[in-house]
């Protein structure tokens, strides 16, 4: 969207201002957003994300099945999970399934739960007209379910879990 006072830049401020019920929005770029006189209070404050991290991560020794002298580092663009935690940014997208077992535990610490439990989108219908949604739901339904009972040790029932799992899954790659 362009600014809508130069309409040359991209709009980067968006304000909203309701005055007696009646409702102003603006979309400006940064530097009509200043000539006007408006600054983000956080413009010059640097976000800790590193810092957080590195709290984050500290005494994670033992949690990850590799051995505490093992340093993670990704194939692809060969950053290190220690370095990803000092500038808290990855280095391409094979980052996230590398370092997947420790990201667990932080979204753990930050969320208390490692899976997304937040709104979810209005389901999708393919064409002809099923829910795409479902087979996901369905999905961690039972990969929820499978761990139940793996921890309450019923062997036979995971079984039967993971073989509607490994079918799902199939169906699932089939229709992408």
């Amino acid at each position: 969207m362009l600014c809508q006072d130069c309409k040359k830049r991209e709009a980067q401020v968006h304000l909203t201002q309701i005055v007696n019920n009646e409702k102003t929005t603006l979309s400006l770029c940064k530097e009509c957003a200043a000539a006007r006189g408006f600054h983000s209070p956080l413009d010059n404050m640097p976000f800790p994300l590193a810092e957080i991290l590195s709290n984050l991560t500290a005494g994670m020794e033992g949690l990850d099945t590799k051995s505490e002298t093992e340093e993670l580092i990704c194939p692809d663009c060969g950053l290190s999970f220690e370095e990803f935690t000092r500038q808290g940014r990855f280095g391409c997208g094979k980052c996230y399934d590398t370092f997947r077992s420790r990201l667990e535990h932080i979204m753990r610490k930050i969320h208390g739960a490692s899976l997304h439990r937040g709104k979810t989108p209005e389901p999708a219908k393919t064409e002809s007209g099923s829910n795409k949604a479902l087979p996901v739901k369905e999905e961690e339904r039972l990969e929820s379910e499978l761990g139940k009972a793996i921890e309450c040790e019923d062997f036979e029932r995971a079984a039967e879990i993971r073989d509607k799992l490994k079918s799902l899954r199939n169906t699932i790659s089939v229709d992408n």
